[in-house]
């Protein structure tokens, strides 16, 4: 994989999910789309996906 583009990558990891059955959100998507565009760095992406999914102790 180290000869893929950015978006290349990204295209191939989104496949994968699909693979399983499921499917990026909607807000996830633009971020990767954004992340193509170099509008966010994949930085930007951990602490987005890192504060969506935050486990909160109970």
């Amino acid at each position: 994989m180290s000869n893929m583009t950015n978006s290349q990558a990204w295209d191939y990891a989104v496949g994968m999910i699909k693979v399983d059955g499921l499917e990026p959100t909607k807000e996830f998507k633009e971020y990767i789309e954004k992340e193509k565009r170099g509008e966010v760095t994949m930085q930007d992406i951990k602490e987005y996906l890192d504060k969506k999914y935050k486990v909160r102790d109970i």
